[in-house]
């Protein structure tokens, strides 16, 4: 018991210092037990590949400019749908917060929408854009769009209107109180739309590519399903999930955090 106490507390020490293996530490007996299973050959190794396998192919396809390409693809989709996303979900879910006509109108509409599956707009689209760009930028937009708006009407409505009514009486103008107290007071809320909904903006595109696309990280993956390629499939996967930490760990989460250090208290 002791032992192990004080491991942990060394191991607590160490990710203090070097916060990278905190996110290290906790994949390397999962790819322990991902060797030990492809090594004793329980299946395949066409349908099962080693960790090695994977790391070959990711090295070949590296080589070859195709991963760079598709991995490029598939990130300015993603944040090209989440810009747009953002710019109309941002002012949308404002104007929703700061408006009762604009809530009463446009919150069942909302409700509505929201119910409908990014993926279920595919057919329809098909048939009116074809397979192209606009077919999943819109699927990204429609995705992350309503994290924000619904976030950021939660952070507008949790502003305490004394702030509101105390700036008025000190002369501030209605877009200065807009400006300079409600925007502030909803940010933490906006920061939190917006990683959610990348997140599921992220999952949208990936479905879209290998339904409709002609590159990005779907498509290598659904491509690698025609020739068998378990090694890509794999690789894909793990580049996803890589990729997403490293975006949500090391630039959303933070962001957060500082957001509500720096702001919380207004809507708390």
């Amino acid at each position: 018991m002791n032992a192990l106490l004080q491991f942990w507390s060394g191991y607590a020490r160490m990710t203090r210092r070097w916060p990278a293996l905190a996110a290290i530490v906790p994949f390397i007996p999962v790819v322990a037990l991902w060797s030990a299973v492809a090594a004793a050959g329980i299946f395949p190794r066409a349908f099962f590949p080693g960790p090695v396998d994977v790391v070959n192919s990711f090295v070949t396809l590296i080589y070859k400019g195709i991963l760079p390409d598709y991995l490029g693809d598939s990130l300015i989709r993603l944040f090209t749908g989440a810009a747009v996303g953002m710019a109309l979900g941002i002012p949308l879910g404002v104007l929703i917060g700061t408006s009762r006509w604009a809530h009463r109108i446009c919150w069942p509409i909302l409700l509505f929408f929201q119910a409908i599956g990014d993926i279920a707009w595919l057919p329809i689209l098909l048939i009116w854009f074809g397979f192209g760009l606009t077919t999943m930028t819109f699927v990204i937009v429609y995705t992350v769009l309503f994290p924000v708006v619904l976030n950021t009407v939660l952070g507008v409505e949790s502003v305490p209107r004394d702030l509101a009514r105390a700036a008025r009486s000190l002369g501030a103008s209605p877009a200065r109180v807009l400006w300079e107290v409600t925007l502030p007071g909803a940010l933490p809320n906006i920061i939190t739309g917006l990683r959610n909904g990348l997140g599921y903006g992220w999952r949208a595109l990936i479905a879209v590519e290998m339904i409709v696309g002609t590159s990005g990280i779907g498509f290598m993956m659904f491509d690698a399903r025609r020739s068998g390629s378990t090694v890509e499939i794999l690789l894909g996967m793990i580049i996803l999930g890589l990729l997403w930490y490293i975006v949500d760990a090391w630039i959303l989460a933070p962001l957060e955090r500082a957001t509500g250090q720096r702001w919380g208290l207004v809507t708390s």
